[in-house]
């Protein structure tokens, strides 16, 4: 079988009780291992390439995996601050709703007590109004009545003589005052 090798025929002898054992075979291996280098000699450049390539695109990924952790971690610090600030503008916003609610509140207050006083004054006014007008009112009822009462007393008390002598007094008055 191996007569074609050109070895002593010792090694040929025990190459070929070795080789042909039965069950061993071991030109199956010697055949498997050519078969294997020469695949690897012949595929070795596009394996190299192929892993190449992908060791490439691994690294990349990798590289974009970080750069994306990166970024995440950024994007976190900053919604972390973001998040501390609006504690902060929550609490500013809550502290500066409180002053205008008090600022409010006082000017309400102020705003009551100007209107209260205004209608005060304005009250008292229509009230003196009023105390005048029934003032004058009295007075015109006290003078009417008055005159009334004097005129009842005139006319009972007032005999026709007297009445007489009363306009001839005063025709001469007149008269005098004429001329």
């Amino acid at each position: 079988m191996l007569s074609f090798i050109f070895l002593p025929e010792w090694v040929l002898e025990w190459l070929d009780r070795y080789l042909n054992y039965p069950g061993l075979e071991i030109w199956k291996l010697l055949d498997l291992a050519i078969f294997l280098s020469v695949a690897i000699f012949i595929l070795k450049n596009p394996i190299a390439h192929a892993l190449a390539s992908r060791r490439e695109t691994i690294r990349k990924q990798i590289l974009e995996a970080e750069q994306a952790r990166d970024r995440a971690a950024e994007q976190l610090a900053a919604a972390k601050a973001k998040l501390a600030q609006l504690d902060q503008e929550v609490e500013s916003v809550r502290k500066l709703a409180r002053e205008e609610a008090d600022l409010e509140r006082e000017r309400q207050g102020a705003a009551t007590q100007q209107e209260m006083q205004r209608w005060k004054a304005q009250s008292d006014r229509e009230l003196e109004i009023a105390r005048k007008a029934a003032r004058r009112e009295l007075q015109k009822f006290l003078a009417t009545r008055s005159i009334a009462v004097a005129k009842e007393s005139v006319t009972s008390q007032l005999r026709p003589e007297d009445d007489v002598r009363l306009i001839r007094q005063r025709v001469t008055e007149l008269r005098e005052a004429r001329g």
